[in-house]
């Protein structure tokens, strides 16, 4: 599925990059549905798929070439490329805007999926009975995983590797977000701050050559638990792709339906008036991060007082976000006919 792409092109999946890791940091979005919205969830999927035991026998015999086309090198080394740009300048500013800016946040993400289920949508034309029937499938499963309790924290290994399986879907699954998952598993301040944040202290060691995390236990326990995580969200990333390609390949228009409609029921996840619920121990004291953060345990949805003014500016941000994603499908849309 290699695709000739002009210089424009690449600066243009670089930015889908960004907006996928964007995506994937923020509880309730999908960095799936950004590529699905902006026509590359196919060739992502399909790409992913590649991953598998003719890439490795290419790999092993030194045919790197071969491996490069086989696995449309280009195309996943540029998304990747503009998920790690996301991770160390577009996640942070997200991180300061959820804290000081959070119903507008929230807004503007309701405001983007809006425009996104009308865009997928409105070219969909097969709503039969079946489809329909799929479609709402979808919508109570998105729906339903929006008002799950969320567990408590566990570091057993086996447990954060079946994390890092689920914790992936956001990436290939549109409308299910990987991090509100690991909320609901109650593992995303370990798996997303704790060890994220252990791993920039190392390197930030290993950078000065000071090696004394080594004698850190608890450290080195954050360090484990990354790696385990990251093994499972591998595994997670290559078993998810080829379930879904097989399902494109063979029950695209139903597996279309379906996605409609989770990500018609993920707009409960991200309703923008909504009050977090933070985490108490046995005595009633409020659980911090590593960062002194209250964690989140939940949300409490309410409806906006109309007499608000802060409600007409959530309201503003929410329209400023539908037209947002229309406008970047309809580029996205002209360049694709530029080079037909």
């Amino acid at each position: 599925m290699q695709q000739t792409r002009t210089f424009s092109d690449k600066i243009f999946l670089v930015i889908k990059g960004v907006l996928m890791g964007a995506a994937n940091k923020v509880p309730g979005v999908s960095g799936g549905m950004v590529a699905f919205v902006a026509g590359f969830y196919e060739e992502f999927i399909f790409s992913l798929r590649r991953v598998n035991i003719n890439s490795l026998k290419l790999l092993i015999n030194g045919r790197f070439r071969s491996l490069w086309y086989y696995t449309n090198g280009r195309f996943l080394s540029l998304l990747v490329l503009g998920m790690v740009i996301s991770y160390f300048s577009i996640s942070l500013l997200l991180d300061y805007l959820i804290t000081h800016y959070e119903l507008y946040v929230w807004s503007s993400f309701f405001g983007m999926i809006l425009g996104s289920i009308y865009y997928i949508s409105k070219d969909f034309e097969e709503w039969n009975r079946r489809n329909i029937g799929f479609m709402l499938l979808g919508i109570i499963a998105g729906v339903s995983i929006s008002f799950l309790e969320p567990a408590a924290q566990n570091d057993n290994l086996w447990f954060v590797f079946f994390c890092g399986i689920v914790g992936v879907s956001g990436m290939t699954l549109p409308g299910l977000s990987g991090s509100f998952i690991l909320i609901l598993l109650g593992n995303y301040v370990l798996l997303l701050v704790d060890s994220v944040n252990a791993l920039y202290l190392t390197l930030s060691d290993l950078f000065r050559f000071d090696l004394g995390f080594l004698d850190d236990p608890e450290r080195l326990r954050l360090l484990q638990v990354l790696l385990v995580f990251t093994a499972g969200s591998v595994a997670g990333l290559v078993s998810l792709s080829h379930i879904l390609g097989y399902l494109l390949k063979h029950f695209k228009n139903a597996t279309f339906a379906v996605i409609i409609g989770f990500i018609t029921g993920s707009l409960g996840v991200v309703w923008p008036w909504k009050e977090a619920e933070f985490r108490r121990n046995a005595e009633g004291v409020f659980l911090l991060d590593q960062n002194g953060n209250k964690i989140v345990d939940n949300y409490n949805r309410y409806l906006p007082a109309i007499d608000e003014p802060s409600t007409w500016i959530a309201i503003f941000f929410i329209i400023t976000g539908t037209v947002l994603v229309l406008w970047l499908a309809l580029a996205e849309l002209k360049n694709k006919r530029s080079h037909a």
